[in-house]
């Protein structure tokens, strides 16, 4: 790849940003005709440099990988596996966040929103998927939440909750340009709509005072409430890792956090 290949990809990033040159230029805190010079390739960056600028850019952890080689430089970012001995300590505090949640409900996910393990809390409200092909593995997260077979007919307030997790998505999107990502947008928005009990009437989303979206899903033991944090790895320098989040769900009511800490949680139900 040649010097005028990096600067279209850099362009492109800044585009993505909606950022000017100026802008950019500011933010890193060197020249708009330092800048310049780079996009156009009549400038060389420094390692040092090119790193700074997709930093500043948001680029990315994977994607880094490619700007780097286009500048004839050496990768900097490995990717292991979660299984991978050197990310033992990793593994341990998913894992650690996980149980320790418990009995509320929280998972790992990757970039795609496939599964990659889950607290033993989740498992009783996942009973009664009608498609047992959406709890088979790779288990993706968005697919089983929207698809009608799977929980969509026992989200009491589905439009709502479609709508959040779909610009969830969509800033996503926006964010990394994953084309895997916009398949999967497709996908979900041409999913047909649950026509069940559950939906019926029309939907009431609990008064949070405008500060959260509720999940309110219908279980064996009524209505059950809850609202999500993510929590990502802080300074991640492993594409794995970067792309990881741990989806928490909290009750939001204390109706549900009582129905949640009387039922049985087996360990065997732990991903």
């Amino acid at each position: 790849m040649t010097a005028a290949s990096l600067g279209d990809i850099l362009r492109e990033w800044r585009r993505r940003r909606h950022l000017s040159q100026l802008d950019l230029a500011l933010d890193a805190e060197i020249s708009q005709r330092h800048l310049s010079f780079i996009e156009s390739g009549r400038a060389a960056p420094s390692r040092d440099l090119l790193l700074h600028l997709t930093e500043r850019l948001g680029v990315p952890l994977r994607e880094r990988n490619p700007i780097l080689i286009a500048a004839g430089y050496a990768p900097v970012f490995a990717q292991r596996s979660l299984d991978d001995p050197a990310l033992v300590a990793a593994r341990q505090a998913i894992d650690m966040i996980l149980k320790g949640h418990e009995p509320f409900p929280a998972l790992a996910v990757d970039r795609h929103w496939t599964l990659v393990s889950a607290n033993a809390a989740l498992g009783p409200l996942l009973a009664g998927v009608e498609d047992e092909s959406l709890l088979a593995p790779p288990v993706n997260v968005l697919r089983l939440s929207l698809h009608p077979d799977g929980l969509a007919r026992r989200i009491v307030n589905f439009a709502v909750w479609r709508n959040h997790l779909l610009e969830r998505l969509q800033q996503q999107i926006a964010a990394s340009g994953d084309p895997v990502l916009r398949d999967l947008l497709d996908e979900l928005m041409a999913l047909p709509r649950p026509a069940t009990a559950a939906h019926a009437a029309a939907e009431e989303t609990q008064d949070l005072g405008d500060i959260a979206v509720p999940l309110q899903i219908e279980t064996a033991a009524g209505v059950l409430s809850f609202l999500s944090t993510t929590t990502v790895f802080g300074t991640p320098l492993d594409i794995t890792l970067s792309e990881l989040a741990i989806e928490s769900f909290f009750p939001a009511d204390a109706r549900t956090a009582e129905i949640l800490k009387a039922l049985p949680v087996q360990p065997g139900d732990r991903e």
